[in-house]
């Protein structure tokens, strides 16, 4: 048994809107400021340091505190998105973003530029499975599935706009100063904000199985304290290996039991334990999605402080050599957008990432300018294929009811692998980028992605076409 909207109103305007432009549009908004917002800060780490006097190794913490928030409040989010309604926890987010955008401008230190960058990882991680959850529910209310064209344009937006952060930051930085980057987000936030409030369906409009739990049990606060419990404190010690913070580890695994002890009991469980174990095909897209993603970050945030340290560039026009990798990407995301199978498409972008890393290995700070430009166009392949392939599977892997902490789940793996290649990039690089560092990047890069090469041809399930 479903419940109904509550007025014809509602329904009507749903009907109205279908999964037309008014629709897509501020779906589309809200889930690129994540990406851009990872990709853009990779241009800025170098003028932020010099701003407010910190070493590399310490700049690179507003990576990681984005991911580490991020980490753990995409599932939240998603849990929440699927209890409370998902155009609630939607607009939530975005005023979260928009107040983060002037905190800088305000607090122009490092524990203010810390504290946006917490910020916008808290709000924009409301946004994805919020949107996978609009669709999904607006698919119910209209009785049929969701254009093909908007989930892939839904990875195409988020690819896009990573693709052009570091572009987009250098020419912030450039003409405005590093303070940009942050207040940029205020007028794309209010825009997504005003759209959704006036074309997305109402949350109450939703069809959905009645409630047998209360709002409380739904959520399950126990299940999402010791998650969080457990990636704050893993990240937390890989974020920082030098440290030697060995005492999180015995946390984090104690954690993780009682996580699995917990979730195998609870009535709704905040991450589905026995549907994980179950379904192996989403277990190995969630961990596909960390290695190519780690490959991918180590490239985006190395390749831009070495640009801008070794080989002296400005970070505008560090920003600029990323051009490449962006024009590879936007053709590669338009040719799989409909494409029937998703296998062929990750064979191909974990392969290119493999052979871009090989590259890297060669590179040096006299090294042509052509040729740096050919190694970071060909990180466009995987930029382009793997989003929106392994979405795709996603979609079709994740149990029905449960797509708000499955979207989530898989934006936890991309964050998990950022967080690794932030902690990767600050042992090799240490106080500064180099060519020696950023050669072993690149042997890094060719195993991670050489394992996900591997993961992805022996994958059968990956074998079956989309639906």
């Amino acid at each position: 048994m479903t419940t109904r909207p509550q007025t014809a109103a509602d329904l009507a305007r749903a009907e109205s809107v279908g999964f037309s432009p008014r629709f897509a549009i501020p779906i589309l908004i809200g889930p690129a400021l994540n990406p851009i917002n990872t990709t853009m800060i990779a241009v800025a780490l170098t003028p932020i340091a010099h701003a407010v006097g910190v070493s590399a190794a310490t700049v690179i913490w507003l990576v990681a505190g984005l991911y580490l928030v991020s980490a753990v409040s995409q599932p939240a989010m998603g849990k929440l998105a699927d209890t409370f309604g998902p155009r609630r926890i939607y607009l939530f987010g975005l005023l979260i973003v928009a107040a983060a955008g002037v905190i800088p401008v305000l607090v122009p230190t490092f524990g203010g530029v810390l504290i946006a960058r917490l910020l916008l990882g808290l709000g924009t991680s409301a946004a994805y499975p919020s949107a996978m959850t609009l669709i999904s529910d607006q698919s119910a209310r209209l009785g049929r599935p969701a254009p093909q064209a908007l989930l892939s344009g839904l990875s195409i937006s988020s690819l896009v706009t990573a693709s052009i952060g570091p572009v987009l930051g250098g020419v912030l930085i450039h003409a405005f100063g590093w303070q940009s980057i942050f207040l940029v987000n205020i007028p794309l936030a209010l825009i997504a904000l005003v759209l959704a409030v006036l074309w997305l369906p109402a949350d109450r409009s939703r069809v959905r199985a009645p409630r047998t739990v209360s709002a409380w049990r739904a959520i399950d606060p126990p299940g999402l304290a010791l998650f969080a419990i457990t990636i704050v404190a893993l990240l937390l010690f890989l974020l920082d290996l030098r440290s030697e913070l060995f005492w999180l580890i015995p946390i984090a695994a104690g954690a993780l039991i009682a996580l699995i002890w917990w979730e195998y009991r609870a009535r709704v469980p905040f991450i589905d334990v026995r549907m994980l174990v179950h379904n192996g095909p989403l277990a190995r897209t969630y961990l596909r999605l960390m290695l190519v993603f780690t490959g991918s970050y180590l490239v985006v945030y190395a390749m831009s402080q070495w640009l801008q340290t070794d080989v002296g560039l400005a970070p505008s026009t560090a920003g600029l050599f990323q051009i490449p990798t962006a024009i590879v990407a936007g053709i590669c995301s338009v040719l799989v957008a409909r494409a029937k199978r998703v296998r062929l498409p990750l064979i191909i972008s974990a392969a290119a990432s493999m052979v871009g890393g090989l590259l890297l290995t060669l590179l040096a700070s006299d090294t042509p300018y052509f040729l740096i430009l050919l190694a970071l166009a060909i990180f466009g392949l995987p930029q382009g294929l793997a989003s929106i392939s392994n979405q795709a599977a996603l979609y079709r892997q994740a149990p029905e009811g449960q797509i708000g902490v499955a979207a989530g789940l898989s934006r936890t793996s991309v964050q998990m692998g950022a967080i690794v290649a932030s902690s990767i990039i600050g042992i090799v690089f240490g106080q500064a980028p180099s060519d020696a560092g950023l050669n072993t990047i690149g042997w890094i890069v060719a195993a991670l992605t050489g394992a996900a090469l591997v993961l992805t041809i022996l994958d059968r399930s990956l074998r079956a076409p989309k639906p």
